[in-house]
């Protein structure tokens, strides 16, 4: 666990700016912080479970994912304490809605460098990466402008890997936005195949599909919902097979239950464990 003590810690950020960016609604981020906090007992309390690999051995690198679904709300409700508590090597945030009145807070933990990239829409999206060793090089984006506009997507370079933090478009209620998300998924895709040319990748954040009918409580229920079409499906089954693993299924090929997402709809969904897995780790095999 690292020292509480204040140490200096390293901001480097990427904005994509706006004029006259809308005001952000306060109604979600109470829900989201209430979500957050049982989220944040939930991990710490079973979070030893996946302490150790197949073989008996303790984590030797540890890279940690979370849609924290706004930062400052995040903050508020513990998230720090998830973080000094698991001490991750790497700590990857989705859908952080940025907030540079927030980050001065993160400067209590030692010895992370910080990257992070913003919506051109306050209040909306954006990601983050916390790292304890400074990344060879950090890209913002994924090279177009159509996409790249909304923040979703930062590549950090490592001696031996590339790690991809990704907060996948959602296509709505109403399916509204499924071209919209097709489109940007076949240009990471590409983006993915091209950094794979020269070093494996690890693929990681809220990637907004439950891939198969285990991934999900209900699929019966949800086969035109969003997350859950077969568009969606197919796609992410498109981009495995470029060659990559879904390393939680590979794992726990026939674990039924794990999911990483509950809606906020249904007040009872975390109790009686009905949620969805939006949330990966996908590897070059």
């Amino acid at each position: 666990m690292p020292s509480k003590s204040k140490r200096k810690i390293t901001y480097k950020n990427q904005v994509n700016k706006k004029p006259k960016p809308e005001k952000a609604s306060t109604s979600l981020e109470i829900t989201t912080s209430q979500i957050n906090l049982i989220r944040l007992n939930e991990i710490l309390e079973f979070k030893d479970e996946f302490k150790h690999a197949s073989n008996g051995k303790e984590w030797n690198f540890k890279i940690s994912s979370w849609n924290i679904n706004g930062l400052r709300a995040w903050i508020k409700k513990g998230g720090l304490n998830y973080l000094e508590a698991e001490s991750p090597d790497i700590f990857c945030l989705q859908e952080t809605k940025y907030d540079n009145s927030k980050v001065h807070e993160l400067s209590t933990l030692s010895n992370y460098h910080c990257y992070w990239l913003s919506s051109r829409k306050k209040g909306y999206a954006g990601v983050g990466i916390m790292s304890r060793s400074e990344p060879i090089t950090v890209k913002y984006g994924i090279n177009d402008e159509e996409f790249d506009k909304e923040g979703r997507v930062m590549i950090a370079e490592y001696d031996k890997f590339y790690l991809i933090n990704s907060y996948v478009p959602n296509v709505g209620a109403e399916l509204v936005r499924l071209g919209y998300r097709l489109k940007w998924a076949e240009v990471l895709r590409k983006y993915l195949a091209s950094l794979e040319k020269t070093k494996p990748i690890i693929w990681t954040g809220d990637l907004n599909v439950a891939h198969n009918r285990i991934d999900l409580k209900y699929p019966s229920s949800h086969l035109h919902s969003a997350c859950f079409t077969i568009e969606e499906r197919t796609n992410f089954t498109d981009i495995l097979s470029d060659g990559y693993f879904d390393s939680f299924r590979y794992l726990y090929p026939n674990r039924t239950g794990a999911y990483t997402f509950y809606t906020h709809r249904k007040v009872t969904a975390r109790h009686t464990n009905s949620g969805w897995r939006l949330d990966y780790f996908v590897m070059s095999e």
